[in-house]
């Protein structure tokens, strides 16, 4: 809240609003591309679904660290470079600069999708504040919701993204002290207690309906390799999160891309891998009966209240609050300029002041907020699980703007046409796939719809060319 308010009187234009002027250092660029990417997701949801599913989760532990490294190769760079020299502050309307889209479709449908998507996820984290809450105080999980929901939305309206930066900053270390030092505890803890970590697998795996000592959790053949693909799957999302590339977008040069790519990277490897090793660690711990009574994403706080001294315990179940916000900040304030940049500004020409244009990304943050705090309550009341929303959201964003992204930057023959084909595709095969239980059975809406999304850039880019060529 502080920051907040100190970063208050800085947000005097859209660029410095939604891109803190572009003047972000290697260092806090890193860990709030991090910190935003591994929302209460990782540290809740992960060692949710290794307790669950045991070591077949670890396949969606290797995407993970997969993409991040190829979104920072792929993305990062040459992202920074283009969207500084069109002079775009927002993701559409790069895309639209560079395709000199006259129709305006190119950024109509990106906003759409970014708003429709972004609103299921920062739901998914309001959703989160209330589980984390009610594990530590026994609050109620809709007050839990309702506390988290209002900070992240003050605080955000305030400063805008240098604010969402710094407090990433902060909240990307206690993420990594939580994910790096709980489950080191905890194996220390477990080391004289003659427990086999394979034979505590086995007994959950009983429980679960799982093959829980099986890399591929029993299965064979076809069903293995979409068990696999599955898992990997979660990597590609990265190529195309705004919320995540919006940070290549605010570092102060394109030379110090590659000092925050190394910071990234070598957060990512003991974080993503930590977070799987807390759901084993609190497997191990309370056994396997344990959480047949207690919710599993609920397994990082318990273990860190029952292992660690209370206020140590206390600043590394803070990470949780800390990923959860870290992530529906970001996504609030790309929400909001989908909103007010790309559609209001740009495509329905209104003519408003820097001044103005701040004052309505404020409001706009207050209006979506409430929307994502409604579909949380909703979420909270009819019990579903942080695991599923942010898989749907993350799918629709990822495969939408993922292999556009990767394509416009990489592939000079890639078309308007491709592009908005890209888009419409992505998108339509998320909420299609991810409503259909036999196709989700097949293969999960992740991969389905970024292969197809690609696929759909590559052909009709060939089939319809641009007819100017562009100048790049």
């Amino acid at each position: 809240m502080g920051v907040g308010f100190l970063t208050f009187r800085y947000n005097n234009t859209q660029e410095d609003y939604f891109l803190a002027g572009r003047k972000l250092g290697p260092w806090v660029t890193a860990f709030s591309e991090r910190a935003s990417g591994e929302s209460a997701w990782l540290l809740l949801a992960l060692p949710g679904a290794a307790i669950t599913i045991g070591m077949g989760e670890l396949w969606s532990v290797i995407g993970i660290i997969t993409g991040i490294t190829c979104s920072w190769y792929l993305i990062a760079e040459k992202l920074r470079e283009q969207t500084e020299k069109y002079n775009a502050l927002t993701v559409p309307e790069y895309l639209h600069r560079r395709f000199n889209d006259e129709s305006n479709i190119i950024r109509l449908f990106s906003a759409l999708i970014i708003a429709f998507f972004f609103l299921f996820y920062v739901s998914a984290q309001f959703h989160a504040s209330g589980k984390v809450l009610q594990s530590l105080f026994k609050i109620d999980p809709i007050a839990g919701i309702s506390i988290g929901a209002s900070i992240i939305i003050i605080y955000t309206l305030m400063g805008g993204f240098l604010a969402v930066a710094w407090t990433d900053l902060i909240q990307g270390i206690l993420m990594i002290g939580t994910l790096v030092i709980l489950p080191l505890v905890g194996f220390v803890e477990l080391s004289n207690s003659g427990q086999s970590m394979m034979d505590i697998l086995y007994s959950a795996g009983s429980i679960f309906g799982n093959n829980n000592q099986s890399l591929v959790s029993g299965k064979i053949g076809i069903e293995a390799i979409i068990l696999v693909l599955g898992g990997l799957s979660w990597g590609l999302g990265y190529l195309g999160q705004p919320h995540l590339v919006i940070r290549y977008m605010a570092i102060r040069s394109p030379a110090d891309i590659k000092l925050a790519r190394k910071i990234a990277i070598a957060w990512a490897v003991p974080g993503i891998f930590g977070a799987f090793f807390v759901g084993i660690v609190a497997l191990m711990h309370f056994g396997p009966a344990f959480f047949q009574q207690i919710d599993p994403e609920q397994a990082m706080p318990l273990l860190a209240s029952e292992l660690l001294h209370p206020i140590i315990a206390g600043l590394f179940i803070s990470g949780a609050v800390a990923a959860m916000m870290s992530t529906a900040d970001s996504q609030l304030l790309v929400s909001t300029s989908a909103v007010t940049e790309d559609f209001f500004h740009q495509f329905l020409k209104k003519d408003l002041s820097d001044k103005i244009l701040v004052k309505l990304s404020r409001f706009m943050i207050i209006f979506l907020g409430l929307i994502a705090y409604c579909i949380a309550f909703y979420s909270q009341v009819k019990g579903r699980n942080i695991f599923g929303v942010v898989s749907y959201a993350w799918s629709g964003l990822g495969s939408a703007f993922g292999p556009v992204l990767v394509m416009t930057l990489w592939w000079d023959k890639t078309s308007r046409k491709g592009v908005i084909s890209g888009l419409v595709t992505g998108f339509l095969t998320t909420v299609i796939w991810a409503n259909i239980p036999i196709l989700k059975s097949v293969m999960t809406e992740r991969l389905s719809s970024f292969v197809f999304a690609f696929i759909a850039v590559y052909i009709v880019s060939i089939f319809y060319p641009d007819e100017v060529k562009r100048s790049d």
